[in-house]
């Protein structure tokens, strides 16, 4: 394989991200010693890069002329990322395309890659569609499959598990991507290492759960404690290599991710109609960074999941789509052990927030508009174990505030005020911070979310904008210039 300074990557990795590529193509076999499993287990949490090590790691296999198709699952919202992600890092020849749409025009897409010679070509799909059109992908026949955030696979009796173990018997490498590789129990190791490498765990569930669980209760049937747990430690560390923040202290202090949102088809088309409502309105009437501003806070508040008609009407509920990823995120960081900050702009949104975190039981301290005890709650959130989430209105949780019990924020909508962004960042990654921090923005794709991300990583306020620019601010799929 090549050397270390050879990775086929357009930036220079970090150490951890170096060595992590370096023990899978050991584990692989591809430097000159036996292969110890056909696949490899990246267990390294969320801000560590590991879609970075994935890319280098498929580069070289593709050099080495070892795989000509890759195919990635994952979460929805994390589809659009790893388009991003190659874009930004791969330094060799590739054709991505992400599978969205019908049914037929997924396979379409999946058709028109292998017109692709010479490249790598890659396919990415989110889990859902992936057991849905396991047929059509085991004809395509990929070499190298990835399963990301794997703990979507860790139910061995589930559809997208199975599917997942079918296609994952043919493939001649899959890498599973995960943090949290064990959210319940040891047992949930094995569906994910099923996927790898049937070798190593069997291919029975009820034999695995034989040899390392202890049954009692009534019938014998309930599971009361483990055992051999050494042993199955050891097995599964053979073909995995862990990475943690705390660890990789080679990390850049801040990384920021973006999760992009599919708004409903409802949401979706309400949000067209009040977005060419408000194009329409301006054109005839007078272009004010008032005027523009108020449509664009509409608009804001429907990516959101919101509508509100009036000013005094009680804001309607129209998406759950950020609410969702903002689930599978929570539900990431508890099984880590981690707390985590969520900012939003908008009441409706934090009553939503605050709702879900009820109905799972989970504790958190909450500062909005209203709230005057902001120093008892930020004092809950700081000390107390059993409180794992902040939620904090971004217009009165950006200055002062020390939330360092977090290293892991979320965006769930953004300010349109630079500083304010700034400064809610600045919560967390301030002093008394242990760990490198973490940002994930939940941006719904072609709306106002897009474009101001894009000021907002330029340094710029959107109401330095809405006047000469304003058209571009509504525009679908508008790129700040």
């Amino acid at each position: 394989m090549q050397s270390k300074q050879s990775l086929p990557i357009k930036v220079k990795p970090y150490k951890h991200q170096q060595d992590a590529v370096e023990f899978a193509t050991k584990v692989l076999g591809y430097n000159g010693e036996p292969a110890k499993s056909k696949s490899v287990a990246m267990l390294a949490e969320m801000g560590t890069g590991k879609s970075l090590i994935t890319i280098a790691l498929a580069g070289q296999l593709w050099k080495e002329k070892k795989i000509r198709r890759m195919l990635v699952v994952a979460p929805l919202s994390i589809t659009g990322v790893w388009k991003e992600e190659f874009e930004k890092f791969a330094d060799y020849e590739f054709r991505l395309t992400v599978l969205e749409g019908t049914t037929a025009e997924k396979v379409r897409k999946l058709q028109c890659l292998d017109a692709a010679l010479d490249v790598l070509q890659v396919a990415v799909i989110n889990y859902e569609s992936a057991w849905r059109m396991e047929g059509e992908l085991a004809f395509w026949r990929p070499n190298l499959i990835v399963c990301d955030e794997s703990s979507k696979i860790k139910n061995p009796n589930a559809k997208q598990s199975k599917a997942l173990h079918r296609l994952g018997r043919v493939a001649k490498h899959n890498v599973i991507l995960t943090g949290t590789p064990v959210t319940n129990n040891p047992l949930d190791f094995y569906s994910q290492y099923k996927f790898l490498d049937e070798k190593i765990f069997g291919s029975s569930f009820y034999v695995f759960r034989a040899k390392y669980a202890i049954l009692g209760g009534y019938g014998c049937h309930q599971i009361v404690g483990y055992k051999n747990l050494d042993e199955l430690t050891k097995k599964a560390h053979e073909i995995a290599y862990r990475i943690t923040k705390a660890e990789a202290l080679d990390l850049p202090e801040q990384v920021d991710t973006t999760r992009y949102i599919q708004l409903e088809s409802r949401a979706e088309a309400i949000y067209r109609m009040v977005e060419k409502e408000s194009v329409a309105e301006l054109e005839s009437g007078e272009i004010t960074a008032t005027n523009v501003l108020t449509k664009l806070l509409r608009l804001s508040q429907i990516t959101g999941g919101f509508l509100r008609s009036d000013a005094d009407e009680k804001a309607e509920e129209i998406s759950h789509a950020k609410m969702d990823v903002l689930e599978e995120i929570l539900e990431e960081c508890l099984d880590s052990g981690k707390k985590l900050v969520v900012f939003a702009r908008f009441i409706p949104e934090i009553d939503a927030i605050e709702k879900m975190l009820k109905s799972k039981g989970v504790g958190y301290a909450l500062i909005k508009g209203e709230v005057k005890d902001r120093a008892e709650q930020v004092e809950k959130f700081q000390k107390y174990p059993r409180i794992k989430v902040f939620i904090g209105q971004l217009q009165t949780t950006g200055m002062g505030l020390t939330l360092t019990a977090a290293d892991t924020a979320v965006f769930y909508s953004l300010s349109y005020n630079f500083a304010d962004y700034e400064q809610a960042k600045a919560r967390i990654h301030r002093i008394g911070q242990k760990n490198n921090c973490t940002y994930i923005h939940l941006i719904a794709k072609g709306t106002i979310d897009e474009r101001v991300m894009d000021a907002l990583k330029n340094k710029k306020n959107i109401a330095d904008l809405v006047v000469d620019n304003w058209k571009s601010l509504f525009k679908k799929g508008a790129k700040y210039e």
